[in-house]
């Protein structure tokens, strides 16, 4: 991906845990790595299909004149985060933030702490298989277009499918959620628990019926196994209700573990 580079950014701003640097101040010096596109401005040679990166350095300075942090790490994280939702064109930012004389009373040049942030494509499965089932999932949708660190969000058709492990209950509407998020998967597995407790989503009986079951298929191409979260979902090659509307929305996006498109699986699925 390209970038554009800004180094050495001199701020003067009050962040720190004393009291007498948030009385004095200090200076700051930031350093990014802007990652986006620049195809189109190096093509056409406009400035408005890249970033001024003089706005940019104008951006920083006024943010870190106007907010105050106790710690570096803090400042680093929230410009990565402002740059991130202020400029539509970002894909990902790397931040360095020095700290010059930090006062640790010996002799150093700098104390930098450096963040990398940035959008991941995800893909959720939803479903629901109590009455409204359509307003549950339309319910989740704007809960998710809501969230400030959620961007681009798609939907799938919804598709009626037979319950899946629990066979004695009713029908389900199933589909996919595509999106952009600065969520970790761990903040994002949250926030989903977070929207299906509004809809009184209640875990009393494994595969039973729920009003809203939220799931992360797909986290970029990461790999995770813990306790409470496995990505990508474990048993999506076995359910077509995911595999289809995967199709729908990105029938060529790869499952890192089987090294297969979404249609090679729904191919194989159909042939079993």
């Amino acid at each position: 991906m390209d970038l554009i580079e800004i180094k050495d950014l001199e701020c003067f701003s009050h962040h720190g845990l004393l009291e007498e640097e948030h009385a004095l101040g200090q200076k700051f010096m930031v350093s990014l790595k802007l990652f986006l596109d620049l195809r189109k401005s190096g093509r056409n040679d406009d400035i408005h299909e890249s970033l001024d990166y003089s706005e940019v350095a104008h951006f920083i300075h006024d943010f870190m004149s106007n907010k105050r942090f106790q710690l570096i790490e803090a400042l680093a994280e929230n410009i990565a985060n402002e740059l991130l939702l202020h400029y539509e064109r970002l894909q990902k930012v790397e931040v360095c933030v020095k700290k010059p004389w930090a006062p640790i009373l010996l002799p150093l040049d700098t104390v930098s702490v450096t963040v990398c942030r940035g959008w991941h494509p995800v893909f959720l499965g939803a479903g629901s298989n109590i009455e409204p089932k359509s307003a549950y999932l339309e319910r989740a949708f704007k809960e998710l277009s809501a969230c400030t660190w959620i961007r681009n969000l798609q939907s799938s058709e919804w598709i009626t499918t037979k319950p899946y492990g629990v066979k004695d209950q009713d029908d389900f509407l199933n589909g996919v959620f595509r999106m952009e998020t600065l969520y970790t998967p761990e903040e994002l597995l949250e926030k989903l628990h977070e929207i299906e407790a509004k809809e009184h989503r209640e875990r009393t009986v494994h595969w039973g019926p729920r009003t809203l079951d939220l799931d992360i298929l797909f986290y970029e191409d990461w790999i995770v196994q813990r306790p409470d979260l496995v990505i990508p979902h474990p048993d999506l090659c076995n359910r077509d209700f995911v595999l289809k509307p995967m199709v729908e929305l990105a029938p060529y996006w790869i499952h890192p573990v089987l090294k297969k498109s979404m249609m090679q699986l729904l191919q194989e699925f159909e042939t079993k």
